[in-house]
């Protein structure tokens, strides 16, 4: 990092305390709703789902904003905006107020990440251009790769954070989030040049105009319904990656282990991304985009499965629950440590499916713009893609949440809530494949889906 600007390297320090200040709060927010506050399992995945929503949904809206504030505006607007909602969740205790502080930390996301982005693509460019004629990509993706390492370093330290801070409740965990969002902002108010407001780039010399009576933009995007129907499908890896907030948190309780160990999860992927990210995605390369959807949404489903196979009813959750002591969870006995294991494993196949899954999808995305909009609606077809992924989050935590209840109050078989999402996983690894067919395969990728892999 050291070609690079100190602005350059003052987003990428922001970064990973943005995630910082994330994960020590998201992960146990729905622990916090439901055992502090006696939100059922519905409330709770309704909740979860609405902030994923308003920040995927948002996030071309933020984009658009950061075009036309500039960017500083627009980065410290989205902190100001996650300080508000994270006030609100402090001053919450009950679901209207929960819900609203959820949809403003979404929406600071929404706000914060595209400016963001859009900073560091200048750098990406300008970086290019100096190590032209170096090793192919490296001078293009240097800058995004420290930006993923940055972010995953947040991703990681933020759960160990939030755990330690268990000890004295959730609002302590919040009260640290709204003191590193202040204190990132005042940072950047002080060190982020100001610029004037970005303007919208018309098509010019050799960019090509849209044919006549073609639709362009977000109207294109929406009438193209193999790119639709992609949208949706691929929607089931963002889905199954959100139960690490969701579901997996209330299958700790049900499997009666105590909540530390959520942290330890979140150890675990953050691990696995920061080691394997990139051989995983050469190897997704080897396969090529249709058998590596296949095989990244197979391992998914097989997550699921063995979520659902080993699920437990709500009632026996406790038989072997440990104390998390001041040292740490630590497993009492061969059935805690088995049960430890077999989470352990669930998450690690759901991080390796993601891990294949997400820059796929994502490098895939431009092929589906016609070539004669390829100028200028990149960023309606990247921003219906996450509203699509907003949109299933919030469907799927309501659906899964109420079948939660569901199978508890009538004492179903355990596994019943992951069936649909089982199912989901395997119907996309059949049918994305064959979309692929016929939709045109000369696009380069650019800066903006390098970007786009950058998660808050």
């Amino acid at each position: 990092m050291k070609t690079y600007l100190p602005e350059t390297r003052i987003l990428l320090g922001t970064q990973m305390v943005f995630n910082l200040g994330f994960y020590a709060v998201i992960p146990f927010l729905a622990g916090a709703m439901g055992g502090d506050y006696g939100l059922d399992a519905a409330a709770v995945g309704l909740v979860l789902g609405a902030r994923t929503f308003s920040q995927q949904g948002m996030f071309l809206f933020g984009g658009l904003l950061a075009d036309r504030w500039g960017a500083r505006r627009a980065i410290l607007a989205g902190c100001l905006v996650r300080i508000a909602g994270y006030a609100t969740l402090a001053a919450a205790s009950d679901f209207t107020l929960f819900l609203l502080g959820a949809v403003l930390t979404g929406a600071g996301g929404a706000l914060f990440s595209p400016a963001l982005e859009s900073q560091l693509s200048h750098a990406d460019r300008a970086h290019a251009d100096e190590t032209e004629g170096r090793a192919p990509g490296k001078g293009r993706r240097s800058v995004f790769v420290w930006l993923a390492i940055t972010g995953e370093m947040g991703a990681l330290a933020g759960p160990l954070l939030g755990a330690a801070l268990l000890g004295w409740g959730f609002d302590a965990a919040l009260a640290a989030g709204i003191a590193i969002f202040v204190a990132v902002t005042v940072l950047l108010w002080f060190r982020l040049p100001a610029g004037p407001p970005g303007k919208p780039k018309a098509a010019g010399a050799g960019e090509p105009e849209a044919a006549p009576g073609q639709s362009r933009g977000a109207l294109g995007c929406l009438k193209n319904r193999r790119f639709v129907a992609f949208c949706l499908l691929a929607s089931t890896n963002m889905v199954a990656y959100n139960q690490l907030y969701f579901a997996f948190p209330l299958e700790l309780d049900r499997r009666g282990l105590d909540g530390s160990w959520l942290a330890m999860l979140f150890l675990l992927a953050s691990v696995l991304t920061l080691v394997l990210q990139l051989p995983v995605a050469a190897a997704g390369q080897r396969l090529g985009p249709g058998r590596a959807m296949s095989a990244g949404f197979l391992l998914v489903a097989a997550a699921l499965a063995a979520a659902a196979l080993t699920s437990v009813q709500a009632e026996a959750g406790g038989s072997v629950a440990g104390g998390s002591g001041v040292g740490g969870p630590v497993p009492t006995g061969p059935a805690e440590a088995g049960s430890v294991a077999l989470m352990a494993g669930i998450v690690g196949a759901l991080i390796l499916g993601h891990m294949l899954l997400r820059p796929t999808i994502l490098s895939l995305i431009p092929r589906f713009i016609p070539p004669a909009g390829a100028a200028s609606g990149r960023g309606a077809y990247y921003g219906l893609s996450a509203t699509c992924g907003g949109v299933a989050v919030l469907a799927g935590n309501a659906l899964l949440g109420w079948l939660l209840d569901l199978t508890d109050r009538n004492h179903w078989w355990p596994g019943t809530p992951w069936l649909p999402m089982v199912g989901l996983a395997i119907v996309a690894a059949l049918i994305l494949p064959r979309l692929l067919h016929g939709i045109h395969r000369t696009s380069a990728l650019g800066t903006a889906t390098d970007a786009a892999l950058i998660p808050n």
